[in-house]
């Protein structure tokens, strides 16, 4: 256990969820497994950075952090991530949505 990086000392907790059940979210980063995804290689990639999941649990990791447990129907994977690793695509800021003019509307119909 001594490999683990606890990479702020932010505790999570303390606040309310970043993210809710149900919301879709995009990865923000590529996700390689770590030893914990079953059936894989230690390294293979399970998330692509853009790719579009939904959340599907919320659980905690080390009294610290939200671990979101979100499902990437693309690929079939399930996979446990933080909230500094994702980005809502439910929730956009007015001033985001704005930025994107028309491929706003094409980020609508992702569904």
């Amino acid at each position: 256990m001594a490999d683990i990086a606890r990479d702020d000392d932010t505790v999570e907790l303390a606040h309310p969820p970043r993210y809710a059940m149900g919301e879709r979210v995009a990865s923000r980063s590529v996700i390689r497994n770590d030893g914990t995804y079953p059936g894989k290689a230690i390294g293979d990639v399970l998330v692509e950075r853009g790719d579009i999941g939904y959340v599907r649990s919320i659980g905690t990791f080390l009294q610290q952090f939200y671990i979101y447990a979100v499902e990437f129907p693309a690929s079939g994977h399930q996979v446990g991530m933080r909230a500094k690793e994702l980005c809502t695509l439910d929730h956009l800021p007015d001033e985001v949505l704005a930025r994107l003019g028309a491929r706003a509307d094409s980020l609508r119909a992702l569904r």
